[in-house]
C-alpha cells in the first residue's frame, strides 16, 4: 500500500511540475530569448512555444481540433475568426493592471470593440526588404518603394531566381490588390481574378513562397528582395550588420499602399492554465517589457508606456513607427465571411498549382 501511495504522490508532484507550464502559439520570432528567460523567471514556470508563419495556418490547425495551447498572437482578422468560432476567452481586466499601459488609438478596433477578448501586442508593416547594394548594382535602387519590384516580369527580369513572398494567401493577394490600384480587403471576384492574373505572370521569376527562412535569405545573400514583415527585415538587417556582410539590407514602405497587423493576445476558452496566460500578458503589457520586443526584435509598439524605453534611432524608421503621411495609406486585413473564403481558397489554389 505504501508502494502504491508513494507512486501516486509521485505521479501527482509529476503531474503538478508539469503543468506548470504556459504553452503559446506564437508568431515565428516574435519573443525575445531575453524575454521569454525573464518571464520565467518572474513566474517560476516553463514557458513551451510553438510557432505558426500565418494567420490561416495557426486559424486551420484550431479548427482542426489542436488541444493543449493556452493562448495565440493573432493578428486583428484572425482574432474575429476566433471570437466567431466561439474559441476566445473573455479577458478578465482585473487580472490585467498594466493593461491601462496601452494607447488608446489602438484599442477598440473593428476585430474586437472594447477589448473584450483581445490585448494589443505588437504591429508590423507587409513590405520589401532587399539587399540595397546589389539593387542599386543592377539599376533597381529606385524601385523599393514600389510593389512592381516583385510583380512586374520587367524589373523581375533583372532579379529572377533572387526572390521570395510569403507562403499566404492574404498578404500576397493583398499586395496585389493595392499594386493594381485596389483596396486590400476588396472581395471583388473580378479584383482577385486580376490579382490572381497578376501573381502568376509573377511567379515564374520568384525562387519560393517562404514564411520561415527568408531572414536567413536576405542575410546570407542567397536573395536579393523578399516580401514579407518589417520586424523579420529589421532583424535580417542586424544580422548582416553583425556578421559583416559587404552588402547592406534595408527595407521599405510600397507607395500603393501596405497592410498594417496588429497582433494580439488572446487566451484560449480551453486553456489549461489561462492563470499562467493572465501573468504572461501582464508581464509583457509593462513598458519596459513592451520597449524589449521594439529595440530587440524591431517591431512597431502599441504600449504607450514603452516609449521611454525605445531605442530612439527606431521611432525614425516609417516601417517600424509609420509616418502621418504613411498611416493613411496602411490598411489592416477583415475578415472573410464562408462564402468569400471559399472563394479565396481557389483562387490561392489556382495560383499554388499553376
Amino acid at each position: 500500500m505504501k508502494k502504491i501511495l508513494a507512486m501516486l504522490a509521485l505521479a501527482a508532484s509529476t503531474q503538478a511540475f508539469a503543468a506548470d507550464e504556459l504553452h503559446l502559439y506564437n508568431w515565428n520570432n516574435y519573443l525575445s530569448e531575453a524575454a521569454a528567460k525573464n518571464f520565467e523567471a518572474y513566474c517560476k514556470c516553463k514557458l513551451v512555444q510553438d510557432y505558426y508563419g500565418d494567420n490561416e495556418e495557426m486559424l486551420a490547425k484550431l479548427a482542426a481540433g489542436a488541444k493543449g495551447y493556452d493562448m495565440v498572437v493573432p493578428t486583428g482578422f484572425a482574432v474575429d475568426a476566433l471570437i466567431k468560432q466561439g474559441k476566445a476567452q473573455p479577458l478578465d481586466k482585473a487580472q490585467l493592471p498594466n493593461f491601462k499601459n496601452l494607447n488608446p488609438g489602438y484599442l477598440n478596433s473593428f476585430f474586437d470593440k472594447g477589448n473584450k477578448y483581445s490585448a494589443p501586442y505588437a504591429f508590423t508593416t507587409t513590405l520589401i526588404g532587399y539587399n540595397e547594394t546589389k539593387l542599386k548594382q543592377l539599376g533597381l535602387g529606385d524601385k523599393v518603394n514600389t510593389w512592381a519590384l516583385i510583380f512586374d516580369p520587367a524589373l523581375l527580369s533583372k532579379i529572377k531566381g533572387k526572390i521570395t513572398v510569403l507562403d499566404s494567401q492574404r498578404e500576397l493577394v493583398s499586395a496585389a490588390l493595392m499594386y493594381l490600384g485596389k483596396p486590400a480587403n476588396s472581395t471583388n471576384p473580378a479584383d482577385w481574378k486580376a490579382a490572381r492574373d497578376v501573381i502568376l505572370k509573377a511567379k515564374p521569376y520568384w525562387a519560393a513562397f517562404n514564411n520561415q527562412s527568408y531572414i536567413k535569405e536576405l542575410t546570407v545573400g542567397n536573395i536579393y528582395v523578399a516580401f514579407g514583415y518589417s520586424n523579420d527585415m529589421f532583424q535580417a538587417q542586424q544580422d548582416a550588420k553583425k556578421a559583416k556582410r559587404n552588402f547592406a539590407l534595408n527595407f521599405s514602405l510600397q507607395k500603393e499602399g501596405n497592410t498594417l497587423s496588429l497582433d494580439n493576445f488572446v487566451v484560449l476558452k480551453d486553456a489549461p492554465r489561462k492563470d499562467l496566460a493572465y501573468k504572461f500578458i501582464n508581464f509583457m503589457l509593462d513598458g519596459k517589457n513592451a520597449a524589449g520586443l521594439t529595440n530587440e526584435l524591431g517591431n512597431g509598439n502599441p504600449n504607450a508606456a514603452a516609449g521611454k524605453f525605445v531605442k530612439t534611432e527606431l521611432t525614425k524608421i516609417p516601417a517600424i513607427f509609420p509616418t502621418a503621411t504613411d498611416l493613411p495609406r496602411l490598411q489592416q486585413l477583415h475578415d472573410l465571411n464562408a462564402k468569400d473564403r471559399r472563394e479565396l481558397n481557389k483562387v490561392w489554389s489556382e495560383i499554388k498549382l499553376k
